[in-house]
């Protein structure tokens, strides 16, 4: 949807909802002033939860002046809360009751679903991470078998030993022996930190002990979930064939893990039909969004175990909620937890010293998280890796000075600032970006392989969906430019044409050799993905096909006609991009700053490479782009630690 269509139908939501929360105020018997002062408050609600906020704080409400019109008590944070109590369309914490709003101790507002889903979510997690796992008979094999799993794998880093981290710890091990140790694992870093590394010797450690474990691997989007595949089965090289044969052969996105319900809405499993896994590996975490989460975690059993995987500095969910990024912040480790690592590490627990981390951070979920800050791709001193730090710190001085370094065309990082205000030299660009992939669709006899492989090696990430330097006008100008250097004849408009009825026909002619299309909407009767990439080639009978890769090597053919809705994929938005890695990639912020940068889209762009970025943005985008950093507003982490009270206090209650 168009960034202006999606903002209008923010605003009509937002502004329909109002007029909702008032009349059902009123006619519960508030009075006029509280049931406005409530409907303008539903209003601001429902924008920050479209911007992906679970909830808004009393004094972040700004009452506009159609809605704090004689109302005095709305324009101080207690007078707002006693007025919203009023209006008997908002209940609090401790009597939600069916009102649409509910109003915690803290003075956050939510929409009773979203308070609903924190209390559910925190609830599971600690059942999970209070039930204990008896490991002390099995620690010395554990220990043995930990040894020689990393003893095999690869411990060293592409760049040079000067460039190595001061810490020598081998966080890798210390997060499997987490794993081992405990039902809750949340393992957060950069692509190229040894996520996957891990999660291999993870699973072969508990797949000789227990061959018969039931093992899940999934991720958000199709993409990611086949990108994990590929990854763990290139990372299990150094294992024993017997024992990677063990190893699961296939992950699946989130949705299709838990099914969609005949009904066509919510999920087969869930808390009274539980997924039939023993160990749940779930990897670009960061994009969970809140809802997905509850029912992720209600449709576990008691006993299952765990593992998630991402990037607490990336982008957040799409929909409300920054989950991974609340169970993520606190890295801290207790004294008792310190020894048990320790032990299964062979190593002494004093060794094992977790960054320091603001006191904000901190959660109840302590003893579950690690943070890998080694990068095994390319060194904190290489270009990619000085440039997503200094992202990260915000510090726009050092950004500047890292991408003046080079203007080479071939250097590691690149600034395009005068050719983002001639955006045919960016074209030109993108086009010179593309040409291994022109190369290998210009060949005699044209290899599926050959050409996925060179359409992986370049990707144009924007900022925005809109505009002259959004995802559309992109895609659009770079195809005209790419098919006028296509050279497979025989392949016109008319072609592809044939393959649909007469009333189809102009939906379909835009397909030509050689154009890749990302899937927009699940179909599970195709195994297709919102996110899935297919190219668009002849098959062995001359009829134009659209091919998709598939994880277990080879691909599926499926005609245009066929697909869902899709749309042409030179260039993605770095929403889309995420779970994707690239051997280089042109980041297209564009002339002027905009609401959607930030620093997470940013980081989140960049780390996409590895080898190259050229980065296309006026000073004020980019300065824009580092400055500003998404804070989500929740109360997760207060229901973490409500949650852990009450347990506290009433010791015969699940999961204590």
């Amino acid at each position: 949807m168009p960034e202006t269509s999606r903002l209008s139908a923010d605003l009509l939501l937002a502004s329909g909802f109002a007029d909702r929360v008032s009349r059902w105020a009123l006619a519960r018997g508030a009075s006029p002033e509280a049931a406005q002062t409530a409907a303008g408050a539903a209003r601001q609600l429902s924008l920050a939860c479209s911007a992906g906020d679970v909830c808004l704080e009393l004094p972040a409400v700004a009452l506009e002046p159609s809605d704090r019109s004689n109302l005095p008590r709305a324009t101080d944070p207690s007078g707002l809360r006693e007025l919203l109590l009023a209006s008997r369309v908002v209940g609090t914490q401790l009597e939600p009751g069916n009102h649409p709003l509910v109003l915690d101790e803290g003075d956050r507002l939510y929409l009773h679903r979203y308070f609903d889903y924190e209390r559910r979510l925190a609830d599971r997690l600690l059942r999970l991470h209070a039930r204990p796992l008896q490991i002390a008979d099995s620690l010395p094999t554990m220990r043995t078998r930990l040894e020689a799993l990393f003893a095999g794998a690869r411990t060293g880093v592409d760049a040079s030993p000067s460039e190595m981290p001061d810490d020598p710890l081998d966080w890798q091990r210390i997060a499997v022996a987490m794993a081992l140790a405990s039902r809750l694992t949340v393992v957060s870093g950069g692509p190229g930190t040894g996520k996957t590394t891990m999660v291999v010797n993870l699973l072969a450690c508990l797949l000789q002990t227990e061959p018969e474990l039931r093992v899940a691997l999934a991720a958000p989007t199709g993409k990611a979930a086949a990108r994990m595949t590929e990854a763990i089965r290139r990372q299990a090289c150094h294992l024993p064939a017997q024992v990677a044969s063990l190893l699961p052969k296939e992950a699946s996105t989130i949705h299709r893990l838990l099914g969609v319900a005949r009904t066509g809405t919510g999920f087969r499993h869930g808390a009274g039909m539980p997924l039939p896994v023993d160990l749940l590996i779930v990897d670009e975490a960061s994009m969970l969004d809140l809802s997905l989460a509850v029912h992720l975690f209600e449709a576990l059993t008691d006993g299952a175990r765990v593992v998630l995987l991402g990037d607490k500095d990336q982008l957040a969910a799409v929909e409300s909620g920054a989950v991974f990024a609340d169970l993520s912040g606190n890295p801290a480790i207790g004294d008792s937890f310190r020894k048990t690592l320790a032990s299964l590490c062979g190593i002494s627990p004093e060794l094992i010293q977790p960054p320091p981390t603001d006191a904000l951070a901190s959660s109840a979920l302590a003893d579950s998280v690690v943070w890998f800050t080694r990068n095994y791709r390319f060194g904190a001193k290489s270009g990619i890796g000085r440039l997503a730090a200094c992202i990260n710190r915000g510090d726009v001085d050092a950004v500047h000075e890292i991408l003046r370094e080079s203007a080479d065309p071939g250097a590691q990082l690149r600034w395009l600032r005068d050719e983002v205000r001639a955006d045919e030299a960016l074209i030109d660009v993108a086009v010179a970006g593309y040409r291994p992939f022109i190369e290998a669709l210009n060949q005699p006899a044209i290899d599926p392989s050959a050409v996925f492989k060179a359409y992986d090696q370049f990707r144009v990430l924007c900022a925005l969906r809109d505009g002259t330097f959004g995802v559309g006008t992109v895609n659009e100008r770079l195809s005209a430019k790419l098919r006028l250097q296509l050279q497979a004849p025989g392949f016109l408009d008319a072609d592809v044409s044939r393959q649909s009825p007469p009333s189809q026909h102009a939906e379909f002619s835009s397909w030509y050799i050689g154009r890749p299309v990302m899937v927009l909407r699940n179909d599970y009767v195709l195994r297709l993905f919102n996110g899935d990439i297919g190219i668009a080639l002849p098959d062995q009978h001359g009829e134009l096909m659209v091919h998709f890769a598939r994880s277990e090597g080879g691909f599926r053919l499926i005609p245009p006609v066929r697909l869902p809705p899709v749309e042409t994929a030179f260039a993605m938005t770095v929403y889309k991009s995420q779970g994707s890695e690239f051997d280089s990639v042109l980041v297209v912020l564009g002339s002027a700053a905009n609401r959607v940068m930030s620093r997470e889209l940013l980081y989140t762009a960049v780390t996409r490479a590895r080898n190259q970025v050229v980065v296309a943005a006026s000073t004020e985008a980019l300065n824009t782009s580092v400055q500003r950093k998404t804070v989500r507003r929740s109360g997760f982490r207060t229901r973490i630690a409500e949650s852990l009270l009450a347990q506290e206090s009433n010791p015969g209650s699940p999961g204590c």
